[in-house]
């Protein structure tokens, strides 16, 4: 990740194998072991019957834009030169709804489902 310039977070210990999987380009989410649901953000216990055993499972990374801003200033020059950007909510095809950036599409050609 040397050669990434924009700003990296600092993972809480519940979302470590978030951006572990993330350095992997694997986009993992936690899986309820008793109701089978996924969840995002990262927790302690399952937000849909309250358990506390879950997986790290890779999702598919398929997903529909629920909604999204076009940046046409900005805001860190992390970003210089590359206005207009997208920061979207991905519903994604596993349930949970997780905010991105959208990239390899001309900001003017986002939509949403």
């Amino acid at each position: 990740m040397a050669d990434y310039l924009k700003p990296l977070p600092i993972p809480a210990p519940e979302s470590e194998p978030f951006w572990a999987g993330a350095r992997d380009h694997k986009l993992l989410m936690q899986k309820c072991a008793s109701c089978g649901k996924f969840w995002f953000p990262p927790g302690t216990i399952c937000p849909h019957c309250g358990a506390a055993e879950f997986a790290w499972t890779e999702t598919s990374g398929r997903g529909r834009v629920f909604t999204f801003v076009t940046y046409q200033r900005l805001y860190n020059k992390a970003w210089e030169g590359e206005l207009p950007y997208v920061v979207a909510i991905v519903e994604l095809e596993e349930g949970p709804r997780m905010l991105t950036a959208i990239t390899g599409i001309d900001a003017a050609d986002v939509v949403c489902d």
